[in-house]
C-alpha cells in the first residue's frame, strides 16, 4: 500500500506535476522543472507543568521553474486545482519572457540524473496520540525543574512530529521523491543565584520516535548545562587554545561549507577559491559526504535537479578534494555539478578517537564555546569574529562561565590550526560533528 499524506500519494502528485509540466510545454517553454510537496505536523508546547499550545499545520506548496531558451521564470501555489495549476504555469512562462538570457539556465544533462532508488529508512509514521507528546514534554520540563532548586523558572517543553513528501519531475523524462518524517523534543529552562540568571536549552531530532532521546535524560542534561552558566568571571583579553562544542561546532563546518559552494565560487566572494585538491586544513580534518545514511538529516539519492548524488571524502587529512556545485554553478565555472543542487547531504566530521573530556585535558587553558552571538563572518577575506559565551579552563579543568567575549581570528588559519575532534558527535544537524579544538584564537573580553 502506498504511503498517504493529506489524501496525496506518490502516484497522485507525481500526477499533478506531470500535468503542470505538460501545460509549461504547450505555452511556450523549451524545458521546464517541478516540485511538489504536501506535509502536515502537530506540535504540543508546556510551560510550568501546564499545556500552553497544541498545534496542527498542513502545507502544500508547488514551484515550477521553466526555461524559454536561456532565460527562465519560477511561480508557485498551494492551490493544486486544475486552475491554479494553469495560472501557476502561465505565471511562470510570462515572468520567463522578461527575465535576462543565461547561458547556465537550464536542466542537467540525463546522463547525470539518478536511475537507482534507494530506501533510507526515512519515514515513520507517528501512530500515537496527542496525550504521548503532552505527555512527553512534561516529563522533559519536571525532569529539569525539579533537578536543582536553584533552576527555578522555565521557557518551557515542546515536542512536534511532522510527515511529508515530495515529488520532483522535470521535461526531460526524470521523476522522483519520497516520504519522511521528523520528530523533536526539547526544553529550556532559567537558573538563578545571587550573581544573575541564566538560560540554555536542549533538543533532540530524529527521523524515528524510537530514536529520540529519553526525555528525563534531555530534562537532566539542560539543567547540568544552564547550572554550569550561573557565576560567570571575567577573564583576560589575550590569544588561546579554544573549543567549539559540538553543536556550536556545525556552524564552523558550515562556513567551510559556504566557503567551497558554488554562489561563492563563481562570484569570487570565497577565500578557498582555485583550493581543489590544495591542503586547507590541518591533518585532524577528514570529512566525508554520505548522502546514503539510513534515517540521516540530509539523506536522499538524488539532489534537488535530479542530479545523482555519491558518497565521497570531501576533505582527506585537510586536503581539499572537492566542491558543491548545481548544475548552474558548474556551469559557471565551466565544471560538472557535484549532485549538491540545495546543499551537502550529510557531512561526516571524522573523530580523532578522543572524547570532549580529553579534548579539554589537552587544552590545557582556553575556551569551551558553548554559544556563538552574531554574524561576523566574511567569505572573501575569512576573517572571523563572533560574540560568545562558554566556559573557561585551566590546567585542564573547567573553573567558571564566561560570557560578553568576542573570539577572532580567520577561518584558514583557524582550519589549519585544528587540533582534534571529539566523538561527541553532534547528531541534529546535516553536519555530523564532535567538538572541535583548535590550538589558537583571539578572546577579546570586556572586562
Amino acid at each position: 500500500m502506498q504511503t498517504q499524506i493529506l489524501k496525496f500519494t506518490h502516484a497522485k502528485l507525481s500526477d499533478l506535476v506531470d500535468k503542470a509540466l505538460k501545460a509549461a510545454k504547450s505555452n511556450g517553454a523549451t524545458s521546464a522543472e517541478a516540485e511538489i510537496s504536501i506535509s502536515t505536523g502537530k506540535n504540543v508546547s508546556v510551560r510550568l507543568g501546564n499545556l500552553e499550545t497544541l498545534e496542527h499545520n498542513n502545507d502544500k506548496s508547488l514551484t515550477l521553474t521553466v526555461y524559454v531558451g536561456q532565460r527562465r521564470g519560477v511561480a508557485s501555489t498551494s492551490d493544486f486545482s486544475s486552475n491554479a495549476i494553469d495560472d501557476c504555469v502561465k505565471a511562470a512562462c510570462q515572468i520567463a519572457k522578461y527575465t535576462s538570457e543565461d547561458y547556465a539556465f537550464g536542466l542537467p544533462e540525463q546522463s547525470q540524473f539518478a536511475t537507482n532508488v534507494k530506501d533510507l529508512d526515512l519515514f515513520h509514521k507517528w501512530e500515537e496520540d496527542e496525550s504521548i507528546m503532552i505527555e512527553q514534554a512534561l516529563c522533559c520540563e519536571d525532569s529539569a525543574l525539579s533537578y536543582d532548586e536553584k533552576i527555578e523558572n522555565s521557557e518551557g517543553a515542546q515536542m512536534s512530529c511532522s510527515e511529508s513528501m515530495f515529488v520532483y519531475a522535470n521535461s526531460s523524462g526524470f521523476t522522483g521523491g519520497f516520504p519522511s518524517s521528523r520528530f523533536s523534543l526539547g526544553c529550556s529552562v532559567v537558573a538563578k543565584d545571587n550573581k544573575g540568571m541564566q538560560r540554555d536549552s536542549v533538543y533532540s531530532s530524529v527521523r524515528c520516535l524510537g530514536d529520540l532521546k529519553d526525555s528525563t535524560l534531555i530534562g537532566h542534561e539542560v539543567a547540568r548545562r544552564v547550572l554550569k552558566r550561573l557565576n560567570p568571571k571575567p577573564i583576560k583579553t589575550g590569544k588561546y587554545a579554544v573549543i567549539f562544542e559540538a553543536p556550536i561546532a556545525t556552524s564552523f563546518i558550515s562556513s567551510l561549507v559556504s566557503a567551497i559552494s558554488g554562489g561563492n565560487l563563481y562570484r569570487e566572494t570565497s577565500f578557498l577559491l582555485g583550493s581543489i585538491g590544495s591542503k586547507i586544513a590541518s591533518d585532524a580534518l577528514t570529512i566525508l559526504e554520505n548522502p546514503f545514511l539510513p534515517r540521516g538529516n540530509a539523506s536522499t539519492y538524488f539532489d534537488d535537479e535530479g542530479v545523482k548524488v555519491e558518497p565521497r571524502i570531501l576533505v582527506e587529512k585537510g586536503v581539499l578534494n572537492g566542491y558543491f556545485l548545481s548544475t548552474y554553478s558548474a556551469r559557471r565555472l565551466n565544471m560538472h555539478s557535484t549532485g549538491n543542487a540545495g546543499g551537502a547531504h550529510n557531512l561526516m566530521v571524522q573523530s580523532s578517537g578522543s572524547g570532549l573530556e580529553q579534548l579539554i585535558k589537552n587544552m590545557g587553558t582556553g575556551l569551551i564555546v558553548t554559544e556563538l552571538l552574531g554574524h561576523g563572518v566574511n567569505m572573501v577575506t575569512g576573517d572571523y569574529s563572533r560574540g560568545a559565551a562558554g566556559l573557561w579552563v585551566e590546567a585542564g579543568e573547567i573553573k567558571h562561565a564566561v560570557e560578553e567575549i568576542t573570539i577572532a581570528g580567520n577561518l584558514k588559519a583557524m582550519l589549519r590550526d585544528v587540533v582534534a575532534i571529539g566523538d561527541d558527535t553532534y547528531k541534529n544537524s546535516s553536519r555530523y560533528t564532535g567538538s572541535i579544538l583548535v590550538s589558537e584564537m583571539m578572546i577579546a573580553s570586556n572586562n
